[in-house]
């Protein structure tokens, strides 16, 4: 995995973009040492969305199995966030 600079970005995004969609590498952006954002395959961008969707599909369903669930309205939802 490659790692560079905001600063050092600035001058570098083209190449920095291509290694990714090209080369397929993830590619950490630091910021005084630190990460702080990534480039990623377009296709590592999708595959994280399908993943986040089967997360959020098991937990729905972990949620409709419980008998315990509790139910509200839409009203009462709105209620009680004080929408």
């Amino acid at each position: 995995m490659y790692h560079i600079r905001t600063t050092q970005l600035r001058c570098e995004i083209g190449a920095v973009v291509s290694r990714a969609e090209y080369a397929k590498e993830r590619i950490v952006i630091e910021r005084r040492g630190k990460p702080v954002a990534a480039v990623v395959p377009i296709e590592d961008l999708a595959a994280l969305g399908k993943l986040e969707d089967q997360l959020d599909i098991a937990e729905a369903e972990r949620i409709l199995a419980d008998p315990n669930s509790v139910w509200l309205t839409l009203e009462e939802a709105e209620a009680e966030l004080d929408l």
